[in-house]
């Protein structure tokens, strides 16, 4: 999702369209029993999109899998939309819609599909994409423009589906999407088919790899299309795509460097690209962004700046990063929700390490730093929803505890390890993780007891406190009093840089002169 920078913004409060006050659809937490007896393994959405109206109808057809034979199929739908009728083995059931959940009665069969018809006037985003929904403007051609944005509220506020976390379509999605000529609908995987009759257009999109619900994504708009054949690192051929409103049509293809220049970045710490199957792209949206898989939203203006000798965007390079990290390797509880955005707003300080330098990298990291307040633990509780576990240090002190692993670790353990782990098979695709998976990766990786490590910096707001006492006229005592582990620190004494393992046990440092204790600022420390 966005990134820190933006992260000050949390309190705002905009006026919806749609209500007064917008209702509060988080998603995650602890999943409903009747949700545990089936898995979902692909859904099949059909929209009409109204832009006059701001409406969507149509029916999404969901395949499932279970062990039982089911009397309640339980799905989540905000009550604001109408159900109209429900399809099973080719007979209308019964169902309920009550709140944001939607009770579908099987007749007696063993039904591994179900079709749910529905549609009515669309949610509006408050503050997208922190608060979301769909945003509807006119662009400056007078043409209509809509982006949609859930991260927050799960897929249920524009399909049936089971909305939890936990739950990925294992086949993938198919959108099937209709709208007024000539609008353009970009979203998920590769565009199979495009039919036009009776002055509408309907795009076929297909992707077959797993997708987390908030990533299915559709944006409408009259746009200019860019496109390239990308190599990836191990020299698969994607298509590469942005789609830009007809007014900023002359800064596509500086948009098409800065993105393939960013996706070569994240191919060097992470891996190939991790959906070659599909494609890389980003779509103009009214708002700032988001990491729609395979689709990401990009709304920050064209606001490139040089970093060394090429062009970036911080926005659209933090949203590519979760192409890794949150949708090749996500989460099954939003208690771990670090691991979506820490990792991802680690790679964006990687950009500044490889195209601006070690200096340009601790600078960056510096000026993170300052506004680490350590108000909440990076991991929160189990079972959270995303408003609990939605917070600002799950970028900015969950990227740093990353920083701390790279001088703790050595950057020749340190750099495969990051790659090993996004290319881990038990760890990406249908196969989500928690924190246990991470740290226990890394500590079977690097051979390293690294418990004491992660328990304090991902799961309490303490840091090391450092004690330096002064020790003869040569020498100094150094100690973390306050943990109950040892690590590495770097230490610059009147003998150059010295690297010393410290705990709370005080160890003598010989120096003529003073000395400081982890000057580059590789930790989170309580110095004197």
């Amino acid at each position: 999702m966005k990134t820190t920078s933006l992260i000050l913004s949390f309190l705002l409060i905009s006026v919806s369209t749609f209500s007064q006050i917008q209702k509060n659809w988080a998603w995650g937490g602890s999943i409903d029993p009747l949700q545990t007896k089936y898995e979902v393994l692909h859904y099949q959405l059909e929209l009409e999109i109204f832009p006059e109206k701001q409406e969507i109808y149509g029916k999404n057809k969901i395949t499932f899998s279970s062990d039982e034979k089911l009397d309640t199929l339980r799905l989540n739908l905000i009550e604001e939309y109408i159900v109209t009728k429900v399809i099973m083995a080719g007979e209308e059931v019964g169902f309920r819609h009550f709140g944001d959940t939607l009770d579908i009665y099987p007749s007696d069969c063993t039904c591994t599909e179900v079709e749910v018809f529905y549609g009515g006037q669309t949610p509006i985003a408050i503050r997208p994409p922190w608060t979301g929904g769909f945003t509807w403007e006119i662009d400056e051609l007078k043409n209509h423009w809509m982006g949609l944005s859930s991260q927050n509220e799960g897929a249920k506020i524009f399909m049936p589906c089971l909305d939890h976390p936990s739950s990925e379509p294992s086949n993938g999605v198919d959108l099937i999407l209709t709208a007024p000529y000539p609008y353009f609908v970009a979203a998920n995987g590769r565009l199979i088919d495009t039919q036009r009759q009776n002055g509408k257009v309907t795009y076929h999109w297909t992707t077959q790899y797993p997708i987390n619900n908030y990533n299915i994504n559709f944006t409408l708009g009259v746009f200019h299309e860019e496109s390239k054949t990308f190599r990836s690192a191990n020299g698969t051929e994607i298509p590469m795509i942005v789609y830009v409103l007809q007014q900023n049509r002359d800064k596509s293809k500086l948009l098409m460097e800065v993105l393939e220049t960013s996706a070569k970045t994240h191919e060097k710490f992470f891996g190939p690209y991790p959906f070659p199957n599909d494609k890389i792209a980003v779509v103009e949206t009214p708002y700032l962004g988001m990491e729609h898989q395979t689709i990401n939203a990009y709304g920050n203006n064209f606001q490139f700046e040089k970093i060394g000798d090429v062009y970036a965007d911080w926005l659209l390079h933090h949203e590519l990063g979760h192409e890794w990290f949150g949708n090749k390797v996500s989460v099954k509880d939003w208690a771990d929700f670090w691991i979506h955005e820490g990792l991802t707003a680690y790679g964006d300080w990687l950009f500044y390490l490889e195209h601006g330098g070690e200096d340009a990298y601790h600078q960056k990291v510096a000026s993170v730093r300052k506004g680490i307040a350590h108000a909440r633990p990076v991991v929160s509780p189990r079972n959270s929803n995303s408003d609990q576990a939605y917070h600002p240090e799950i970028y900015t002190k969950g990227a740093f505890i990353i920083h701390s692993l790279r001088y703790y670790i050595g950057d020749e353990v340190f750099f495969p390890m990051l790659k090993a782990f996004a290319s881990d098979e038990r760890f990406t695709y249908e196969n989500l993780v928690e924190t246990a998976d991470f740290t226990e990766f890394v500590q079977q990786y690097t051979g390293l007891d690294l418990k004491g490590f992660f328990d304090m910096y991902l799961k309490t707001i303490r840091v090391p406190k450092v004690k330096v006492s002064k020790k003869g006229k040569k020498g100094y005592q150094v100690s973390l009093p306050n943990i109950d582990f040892s690590m590495p620190v770097e230490i610059k004494t009147s003998n150059g840089y010295e690297r010393h393992k410290l705990s709370s046990k005080p160890v003598l440092i010989k120096s003529t002169g003073p000395i400081e204790v982890d000057p580059k600022g590789w930790y989170l420390l309580e110095k004197q």
